[in-house]
């Protein structure tokens, strides 16, 4: 059981013991209740404190638990409770570091409180689909007012104990300690000091009311569910709390639980928290243990001032490491300040960022000509054009001139890591990181693992990737590794599309209704049609028997890169980024399909969105069989926070577990039947054949 008993004097002390942060889970919720009747049956104890061991409080319920019979078993966590709440000697909860979801419900659940600063406190399931199943919704209100308590739940967010132990007329905390050092030492004079009062206060019998009602509830609803598009829980976390201001305490406990049962089989709940766990397994390399030594990286160089490589030297000076940028010429080099100042000048206009921030950061920066003034930074990072010759000559410098032990980093986004590692005499410390653009922005780090990339590069890269807030997935080595491979395929489909019958817009509503945050053509106008012509061109001499539809190289020779050019897929009106349909690449589109001698055909958004994620699919399990991609839901972490997959879908390898892999397969196989289309592509990959035709799922497996 995964909580130890001792004695203070007249004073028990149940330490939750279930690293690394005393999940809720059995063998936990066990150890409280038979440390608590061992309190309960010693006539010398008077009090009992509740605290955690370690780095938490609780961090709440044990995920993993989720859907088994272990999640449901007696004690279950409102049982947990219900036994502190009805306990004949007072119970004092020591919170401190965190206490979140079950943590925090479980010491709602005490008569008293105390806390420690600094601690994170907050009610966070709304992120993984659902709502506080153990009281919160009903109690929290009760010990911060409705508004303050509806807020918190509705986001999730986490809210440090001494903030909330300043609000007006909250009774969540009864005491705020002077440390955490001191707070054990708090706790039991405390609990000495209440040992004999009664009755005991319980959080249940607090009146719970609004003044305005039904108005503010109502007000509330409009606000979330503007907020909340695709995710019910939000909502759902408004009708409990209401329902606690108009019911019985225990009624209000059960429609609470109905509401979480609810919410826990929908899909949406299902693909948040796939991936709230995919996001933990990312970090996990089978190879790579977690105590792993790293390198030190005090200071970072970025050789380029163009966007990436400002994007990429933002992350590291909004973290406190210093940067120092390099560039060929002066002129390139003020251009890149620039954008940084204008960032974050925007930054602190919008009240995102302090002044005083702002200059600190500034601050952190600094530019050279000269590679002899980087030679001392623990990492460098390439950031220069995608070319494989302006690589080689920037990593044959950087092996010249970087101290021994300094990481060196290629930015590249479709290039061979291992041929640019072979342009130096130490290519156990060459890898990718391949940043997203805007790379101050977009959370996806692809980190490419070289074949001869030392494991404390990687693990160091891993580790210095959660420090910028970077979601990281590893990838191995292919022409653009995870991300870009397979959204090449999504290409190739968007543009069959135009040649059988759609137009740039059909496609991109199709998919945005699907939850997209921007189609392949608005898409494609926002990166730069001409990049895309530049891969294709390569593609050309690399596979000539690879079919593309030629309508995106007619409109990069008719000059329509994107918003740069003001024109692309659609118009663009000077300084707008509003797309408006072109009637001019319609017409293009209509006189290319009559010298492939097409009828245009009415195509459904079904096919569209199809077509267009089932590319995904079969190139991602090509992906997977080469061992490019670890694990199936590395695919949809790169997916999700890289390519703006939509999150209430789990990613493209969740999508395609819940449609079903068979009729993944059995669609797959009719579009190949498609003259038009590429038969060869839509051939399932062999892994997607062999899980189909065994009834198992990616992510069962994978």
């Amino acid at each position: 059981m995964s909580a130890d008993y001792s004695t203070q004097g007249d004073i028990a002390v149940i330490s939750m013991n279930n690293p690394p942060v005393n999940g809720l889970g059995l063998s936990t919720r066990l150890g409280i209740v038979h440390a608590l009747q061992q309190a309960l049956d010693d006539a010398s104890i008077k009090a009992v404190v509740l605290t955690g061991q370690g780095k938490a409080f609780s961090g709440g319920a044990d995920i993993k638990e989720f859907g088994t019979p272990k999640a449901v078993q007696d004690p279950n966590l409102l049982s947990v409770i219900l036994a502190i709440e009805n306990s004949p000697k007072p119970v004092v909860a020591a919170v401190h570091t965190v206490a979140m979801g079950g943590g925090l419900e479980l010491a709602l659940g005490c008569h008293y409180r105390i806390a420690a600063p600094g601690a994170s406190i907050a009610l966070p399931e709304v992120k993984i689909g659902l709502i506080p199943g153990a009281g919160g919704t009903q109690r929290l209100p009760r010990v911060l007012g409705v508004e303050p308590a509806l807020n918190m739940i509705v986001s999730g967010e986490a809210i440090k104990s001494e903030m909330l132990a300043s609000l007006p007329g909250q009774k969540l905390f009864d005491k705020l300690a002077a440390s955490r050092e001191s707070l054990m030492d708090e706790a039991v004079a405390y609990a000495r000091s209440v040992a004999d009062a009664r009755p005991l206060p319980r959080v249940r019998d607090l009146p719970c009311k609004h003044p305005q009602g039904d108005a503010y509830f109502q007000f509330a609803r409009n606000m979330v569910k503007g907020m909340s598009k695709n995710f019910p829980a939000p909502l759902k976390c408004v009708d409990a709390v209401e329902a606690g201001t108009k019911m019985a305490f225990d009624k209000g406990l059960v429609n609470e639980r109905e509401l979480f049962l609810g919410l826990l089989t929908t899909p949406e709940c299902r693909a948040l928290r796939h991936l709230f766990g995919a996001q933990r397994a990312a970090s996990k390399i089978a190879d790579v243990p977690d105590d792993t030594p790293v390198r030190t990286i005090a200071s970072v160089a970025v050789i380029g001032a163009g966007t990436m490589g400002g994007g990429i030297s933002m992350n590291f000076l909004n973290a406190g490491i210093p940067v120092r940028m390099l560039e060929m010429k002066q002129d390139a080099l003020d251009r890149g300040i620039a954008t940084i100042r204008k960032n974050y000048e925007a930054q602190v206009k919008k009240g995102k960022l302090t002044q005083e921030k702002y200059d600190q950061r500034m601050a952190l920066l600094t530019t050279t000509l000269s590679y002899q003034d980087i030679r001392d930074a623990d990492l460098v990072i390439e950031a220069v054009f995608e070319e494989m010759g302006v690589k080689e000559k920037v990593f044959q410098q950087l092996d010249k001139t970087m101290k021994a032990g300094a990481i060196l980093a290629s930015n590249t986004s479709t290039l061979d890591v291992n041929t640019i590692a072979s342009f130096t005499q130490r290519p156990q410390d060459v890898v990718g990181m391949h940043f997203f653009s805007p790379a101050n922005v977009m959370k996806l780090l692809e980190v490419v693992r070289g074949e001869k990339t030392a494991k404390d590069v990687l693990a160091t890269v891993m580790s210095i990737a959660k420090k910028i807030k970077k979601t990281a997935v590893v990838s191995g080595v292919c022409d653009g590794f995870i991300g870009n491979r397979m959204i090449e395929q999504y290409s190739r489909q968007a543009g069959f599309l135009l040649e059988e019958g759609c137009t740039p817009q059909q496609v991109d509503k199709a998919i945005e209704a699907f939850g997209f945050a921007m189609g392949p053509f608005r898409m494609g106008d926002l990166a730069g049609n001409d990049i895309g012509w530049a891969i294709r061109k390569r593609r050309y001499v690399e596979k000539p028997n690879l079919r593309y539809s030629k309508t995106a190289d007619l409109l990069c020779e008719m000059g329509r890169y994107g918003q740069k050019t003001g024109s692309g897929w659609y118009d663009y009106q000077p300084g707008k980024r509003d797309a408006i349909p072109s009637a001019v690449v319609d017409n293009m589109i209509a006189e290319y399909r009559k010298t492939l001698g097409v009828t245009p055909r009415k195509i459904s958004s079904e096919e569209i969105v199809q077509r267009l994620v089932f590319s995904l699919v079969n190139e991602s399990a090509h992906i997977l069989e080469e061992g490019i991609a670890a694990k199936a839901s590395d695919v949809d972490m790169v997916y999700i926070t890289g390519y703006g997959f939509p999150m209430h879908r789990g990613g493209p390898m969740l999508y395609a577990d819940q449609f079903g892999l068979f009729n993944v397969v059995n669609t797959m196989r009719r579009f190949a039947q498609n003259p038009l289309d590429d038969a060869n592509f839509w051939t399932p990959a062999p892994l997607l054949a062999r899980l189909a035709a065994e009834g198992k799922t990616f992510n069962n497996v994978l």
